[in-house]
């Protein structure tokens, strides 16, 4: 038995890897990168595959973690040609598969990063970046636990409060690493989100305002990490639009087929005054004016369509019959009857509800309706046999009732084109001669909303002149796929839009954001959507201030409502904080001396080393000494794990356990 055969046998005795008596590749991987130990025990337990697969140094077996990798990966590994094809199918990003992919990219602000929205120039902008930190599986444990949220405050038009209790109805905005807090909400709220919209960071070289420029390997990896929790809260019957431009959209369409499925819709959105410049640049040959929304469902999603009056202004045309005993024939499978130019007469009336509607039978009609295909098919071809001017009858086609459905062919030489005519369905029918009928509208993938991009600098009440979104489109998007009520989530807030919109149409929301934006938040906005009691500091019901501007009007808004603001407790995020806001290095190395005895340092780093290239350290700009510093950091303890909120190292106060234990319905 060669290696290949004997390394199958032995992974078949573990069940953890076996399903329908087929070795499950991926199992085998995720188990090899933890170095699982009952794995490493059953690989001990074969002579052959020990030797090749371990190495003894100084009487101790080393396990050759890439070694076993790379013989699993190969292709001979695989059970059949179909399933090797399958795997060599999909993004890569740094040549590995990232359907494959067990890594996870943490990212955070490297800076202070206040963004400001009233610079003039390009040559103001700060060099606000995320850093970004790739951790491989093995160096994942506690990282995605559920976490403690603190500094809770409930918000409403009388100012803030302390919170009592966390109703499943609340609107929440929780600061923190959007990773980390999607797999928080995934405890409390699996299947229950009914839309997501998302506007990330879009991967720009140069960017103004939110210099999000990441390796492109290490975007797609951190869209792939978050997108695939998100697609966890969706609802079954849930939608999650993803607004992107063109340096990521299409990579990002194949990594949402892989994760999603087939995509449901696209928009395509027309930005005349690209990012609130007034005028187009002359330096650039191509003029970017087009932004995308992918859209995808998990499952049942339909869209709520907007209505219109159905009328009958066209139903105008009257076909009367002369020749009782027309010619019959068969075309495909129906019959038909024919009428030639004196066998028949068609009338203009007025419009009636038993009149029919004349429609030519061109251009997408040939495809898209049924008429018009069997035209296009069997109506088309009869102009020589036939000659023009020439009416059919065809029956048993039409939804109106009537049972048949009336077509012209071509009236003169060279002509090519007929028409049809139809009757009022039956459903509209009924509910005419009860008062008025409605039609649902078509939802189209393409919205001109140019002025709506170019004036949306200040609405809320907050600034910010760079890829900042009208309310306008935000609601077009809650109309297309929530009812009031409906759960609508965003993990890339900004300045809050989306829960703004979602507010003052009646949506409950949660909206996550790790940027500090200082006075032009999103719980700025919302204060501002909410408004406050009279300015003499009298509670009183009536709003008398709130925000105006955006869509405010056409949902009649008029104030009110409050929400939870919460952030996930700190942990070493607080020494990240620290190092962000450092100014010299002396003041990093005293972050330092204080890391070594309260932080939680990365087991890779060994102080002692650190203390003794001191020198060469403050050789390194300021930042990268800051990067050093991070990653120094035990990423699996950032924040503090909701399991552990009893210890009392994390100084959890018996007011946030309780609200924690609430939050996660453990009370």
């Amino acid at each position: 038995m060669n290696l290949l055969e004997e390394l199958k046998s032995v992974l078949k005795k573990d069940e953890r890897l076996v399903s329908d008596d087929r070795l499950l590749k991926n199992r085998i991987v995720e188990l090899g990168l933890k170095l699982d130990k009952d794995l490493i025990k059953l690989l001990l337990s074969n002579k052959k595959i020990k030797e090749h697969f371990f190495t003894e140094v100084d009487s101790t077996l080393v396990f050759d973690k890439e070694k076993f990798m790379k013989f699993i990966d190969n292709k001979e590994f695989l059970p059949d040609s179909y399933t090797a094809f399958k795997n060599k199918i999909g993004l890569t990003a740094d040549k590995r598969y990232l359907a494959k992919s067990k890594e996870v990219v943490l990212s955070w602000p490297y800076k202070d990063c206040v963004l400001e929205g009233g610079q003039e120039k390009e040559d103001e902008k700060r060099k606000e970046i995320f850093h970004n930190e790739i951790l491989a599986p093995d160096e994942i444990d506690r990282l995605l636990e559920p976490k403690v949220f603190t500094n809770f405050k409930r918000i409403d038009a009388k100012g803030e409060h302390e919170v009592s209790e966390i109703r499943p109805t609340d609107n929440l905005i929780i600061k923190g690493n959007n990773l980390l807090v999607l797999h928080s909400l995934k405890k409390k709220f699996p299947g229950k989100v009914k839309l997501i919209y998302l506007d990330p960071p879009y991967n720009r070289e140069v960017d103004t305002f939110y210099n999000d420029s990441f390796k492109h390997s290490t975007w797609l990896t951190f869209m792939k990490n978050r997108l695939g929790v998100a697609k966890d809260l969706l609802s079954n019957d849930g939608v999650i639009f993803v607004q992107i431009d063109d340096n990521e959209q299409a990579y990002l369409k194949v990594l949402m087929d892989e994760i999603f499925g087939k995509e449901k819709y696209e928009i395509t959105l027309y930005v005349q005054v690209r990012y609130g410049q007034k005028t187009l640049s002359e330096r650039s040959d191509y003029q970017k004016l087009i932004e995308q929304i992918h859209v995808y469902n998990k499952g049942s999603f339909e869209p709520i369509k907007e209505k219109e009056e159905y009328t009958i202004d066209k139903f105008e045309w009257k076909i009367i019959e002369k020749n009782k005993k027309p010619k019959r024939l068969k075309l495909g499978n129906r019959d038909v009857d024919v009428f030639f130019p004196d066998d028949y007469e068609i009338k203009r009336m007025e419009p009636s509800i038993h009149n029919l509607k004349e429609t030519w039978a061109s251009g997408s009609v040939l495809t898209g309706n049924a008429s018009g295909k069997f035209f296009n098919d069997h109506i088309s071809k009869r102009k020589a046999i036939d000659g023009l001017n020439v009416l059919y009858k065809v029956y048993g086609i039409g939804e109106d009732g009537l049972g048949y459905r009336y077509f012209t062919g071509p009236k003169r030489e060279g002509a090519t084109k007929g028409k049809f005519y139809s009757g009022v369905p039956l459903e509209r029918k009924e509910q005419l001669k009860e008062g008025k009928a409605f039609k649902f509208k078509s939802i189209f993938n393409y919205y001109n909303l140019a002025d709506s991009f170019g004036n949306c600098r200040l609405e809320g009440g907050v600034e910010l002149r760079s890829g900042k979104k009208p309310e306008v489109l935000i609601k077009k998007i809650l109309d297309m796929a929530t009812r009031k009520g409906d759960l609508v989530l965003d993990f890339f807030i900004g300045t809050g839009v989306t829960c703004a919109v979602a507010h003052k149409m009646g949506r409950q929301y949660i909206g996550v954001e790790q940027l500090d934006y200082g006075e032009n938040s999103a719980p700025i906005r919302l204060k501002n959507v909410i408004g406050k009691a009279n300015s003499k500091g009298k509670l009183s019901e009536t709003i008398e201030d709130y925000d105006t501007t955006g869509i405010s009007k056409s949902v009649d808004w008029q104030g009110g409502g409050d929400f939870i603001y919460c952030e996930i407790k700190e942990l070493n995020e607080e020494f990240i904080q620290k190092i962000k806001k450092a100014e010299d290095t002396k003041e990093l190395l005293k972050i330092w001396e204080e890391m070594k005895t309260h932080a939680f340092l990365s087991y890779k780093i060994y102080p002692k080393d650190v203390d003794e290239n001191a020198e060469e350290f403050k050789d390194l700009s300021l930042e990268d000494q800051k990067k050093f510093l991070i990653e120094c950091l035990d990423k699996n303890a950032l924040y503090v794990n909701y399991s552990e909120i009893e210890d009392r190292q994390y100084k959890v106060s018996k007011e946030e356990i309780e609200l924690n234990n609430k939050f996660y319905g453990k009370l």
